[in-house]
C-alpha cells in the first residue's frame, strides 16, 4: 500500500533496509573491503556505507556478464521468453513501487510524490514495454539475384557497459538495461556513487523475477575508478552512457585506448523555449516554462533553461514565471505536497551558486531567489531563481547549469529566436509556443534539437526516441531504435 502522508513516509523510511554491496553473477559482493557514504541531501545524514568498486570488482562483473553472454541462457532464450522475463520484473517493480520511490527520494532529493508517480512509472512503464516489443521485431531478406538468398539479421552486440547519472537513477537505468536485455545482451551496471541504493534494488528485483546470474551486474563506485575500468575493459562490447559532456569525451577517450568499443552518449543541454506572440495560451507557456525548469529540482539535461520570449509579450511572461516561482512549495522531499525538494549534494548547491553570483555580476537582473534555504534542515535547498536581461553570450545563457535557474532572453522576430536558440554547443531538446502551423514547421526544422516540442515540454511515450544532437551526444534511447545501439547487422548471403 502507498504511503498518504509525510508521516507514513517519515515511518517507512525508518524502517527501509538499504542494500550495501555490488551486486555480481547474481550474489552480493562486498569487493576489497573499502566503502564509500551515501548522503541523503534531505538533511544531510548518513544513509548506509556502500562497497565502493575499482578495476577488480569491475573485472569480476564484466567476467561474469561475458560468461553469462556466451555460455548462458539468456541470449539463446527465444526472444518471447525474454520478453516474458522483462514483462514480469515490471511487474515486480510495481510491487516494491514505494520501497524504489522512498529510496530515489532519500538518496537524490527528488519529491516523493514525483519519484513515485513519475520516475517509477517510466521505469515500470519501460521493462513492460520492450518485454512485450522482444518478439515482435523481424530481420530482412531483400530481393537480390535468382540464384541468392540474402539474409540481414540483428545479433546481440554482447556485454554492455552502462553508466547512469543520479538525476533519474531508475528511468536512465531502465531506458538502457531494457533495450540491452530484450536484445539479448549482458549488462554491467555502475550507477552514480551518488544514487546506487535504487539501481541495486533494481538489481534485485530483476533476479527476484528470475533472471539468470550474470545478466545483470552492478557495481558502485565514482566515475574516476570504476567508471574508467568499465569504459577502459576489453571485454566490454558496448559502453552506454548519460551524463555530462566533459566526462563523455573521457569515455570516447576510452575507447580508442582499449578495443574500439562503441561508446553512445547522452550528454547535457542547455535547451531553448522560445514563446512567440501567437502562442495559443501565454498563461499555459509561462506555467510550463516554469515547471519545466523547477521539476526535479532543475537536475534535468533537457530543462528548459533558457526562455527566449518576443519583446512584446516579455513582461507579461516572465511576470507569471516570477510569480510561479514565488509560490512554489520547496520542502522535505518525503512530503507529499513538496514541489521542489534538495539538490543532491553540497557541492553540486556551490556550483549553482557560482552561476547565480556570475549572473548578478554579468549584467542579468535577479528577479527571484538564487539564495539557499531551509538551513535548519541540514539539507541542500535552493530557491527557485529567475534571471531577466540575461546577455546572450553569458555563462547563463550558455553554460549548463543544472539547477533550478532560469534565463530569460528576449528576441525582435522569428529569424533572430532561432538564431538564439542555436547558437550554444549542445542540442538536446528545445520548445516552441505558436498557434501558426507553418511557424511550427519551419521552426521546429531549423532547431538543431533531438527532440523539439510544440505548445508543451517534456511530453512524450517509449515510441518516440530520445537523444540529441552537436555535444548533447550521439545514439537513441526509448523506442525501438534504443535498440540499434545494443545489436550488429549481420548479411548473410547464400548461394543457391
Amino acid at each position: 500500500m502507498t504511503a498518504t502522508t509525510h508521516e507514513e513516509w517519515l515511518s517507512r523510511a525508518k524502517a527501509l533496509e538499504l542494500p550495501g554491496e555490488h551486486l555480481i553473477d547474481g550474489a552480493d559482493e562486498a569487493g576489497g573491503g573499502d566503502t564509500f557514504s551515501v548522503v541523503s541531501p534531505r538533511d544531510g545524514r548518513v544513509l548506509t556505507e556502500v562497497a565502493d568498486g575499482g578495476a577488480a570488482e569491475v573485472d569480476a562483473a564484466v567476467a561474469a556478464a561475458r560468461r553469462a553472454f556466451d555460455t548462458g541462457p539468456w541470449p539463446r532464450m527465444a526472444p518471447g521468453d525474454r520478453g516474458r522475463l522483462l514483462v514480469r520484473i515490471a511487474d515486480l517493480l510495481e510491487e516494491h513501487r514505494s520501497e524504489l520511490a522512498l529510496t530515489v527520494s532519500l538518496e537524490m532529493g527528488k519529491p516523493i510524490t514525483d519519484a513515485h508517480d513519475i520516475e517509477l512509472r517510466a521505469v515500470i512503464n519501460t521493462f513492460r514495454w520492450y518485454g512485450q516489443l522482444a518478439d515482435k521485431l523481424t530481420d530482412e531478406s531483400p530481393h537480390t539475384t535468382p540464384d541468392a538468398l540474402a539474409l540481414v539479421t540483428r545479433e546481440p552486440v554482447g556485454v554492455v557497459g552502462a553508466v547512469v547519472p543520479w538525476n533519474f537513477p531508475l528511468t536512465l537505468a531502465g531506458w538502457k538495461i531494457a533495450p540491452a536485455l530484450a536484445a539479448g545482451c549482458t549488462v554491467v551496471l555502475k550507477p552514480s556513487e551518488n544514487s546506487p541504493l535504487s539501481a541495486l534494488l533494481l538489481a534485485r528485483v530483476a533476479l527476484e523475477a528470475g533472471l539468470p546470474p550474470g545478466v545483470l551486474n552492478v557495481v558502485n563506485g565514482d566515475g574516476p575508478t570504476a567508471g574508467r575500468a568499465l569504459g577502459l575493459h576489453p571485454n566490454v562490447d558496448v559502453l552506454a552512457f548519460t551524463g555530462s559532456t566533459a566526462v563523455g569525451r573521457h569515455f570516447l577517450h576510452y575507447s580508442a585506448d582499449s578495443n574500439l568499443k562503441r561508446v553512445w552518449l547522452e550528454l547535457g543541454g542547455k535547451s531553448p523555449n522560445i514563446v512567440l506572440p501567437d502562442a495559443p495560451d501565454l498563461e499555459s507557456a509561462a506555467a510550463t516554462a516554469a515547471w519545466g525548469i523547477f521539476f526535479n529540482q532543475g537536475e534535468m539535461c533537457t530543462a528548459p533553461s533558457r526562455l527566449l520570449v518576443h519583446t512584446s509579450i516579455a513582461d507579461r511572461v516572465t511576470e507569471a514565471v516570477v510569480e510561479r516561482a514565488c509560490s512554489l512549495r520547496v520542502g522535505d522531499p518525503l512530503h507529499p505536497a513538496t514541489e521542489m525538494g534538495a539538490l543532491v549534494r553540497e557541492h553540486h548547491l556551490a556550483r549553482v551558486l557560482d552561476h547565480v553570483h556570475a549572473g548578478s555580476e554579468g549584467g542579468a537582473r535577479l528577479r527571484t531567489g538564487g539564495v539557499r534555504t531551509r538551513t535548519e534542515s541540514g539539507g541542500v535547498y535552493l530557491e527557485p531563481t529567475v534571471f531577466d536581461q540575461v546577455p546572450p553570450g553569458s555563462r547563463l545563457a550558455r553554460e549548463e547549469i543544472f539547477g533550478p535557474v532560469l534565463s530569460v532572453l528576449t528576441f525582435d522576430d522569428v529569424d533572430e529566436a532561432i538564431a538564439l536558440a542555436n547558437d550554444t554547443e549542445y542540442g538536446l531538446a528545445a520548445g516552441l509556443w505558436t498557434s501558426d502551423l507553418s511557424t511550427a514547421h519551419r521552426v521546429s526544422r531549423a532547431l538543431k534539437a533531438g527532440t523539439v516540442w510544440v505548445n508543451c515540454y517534456e511530453e512524450g511515450d517509449l515510441t518516440v526516441p530520445f537523444g540529441g544532437m552537436k555535444q548533447s551526444g550521439n545514439g537513441r534511447d526509448k523506442s525501438v531504435h534504443a535498440l540499434e545501439k545494443y545489436t550488429e547487422l549481420k548479411t548473410t548471403w547464400i548461394q543457391l
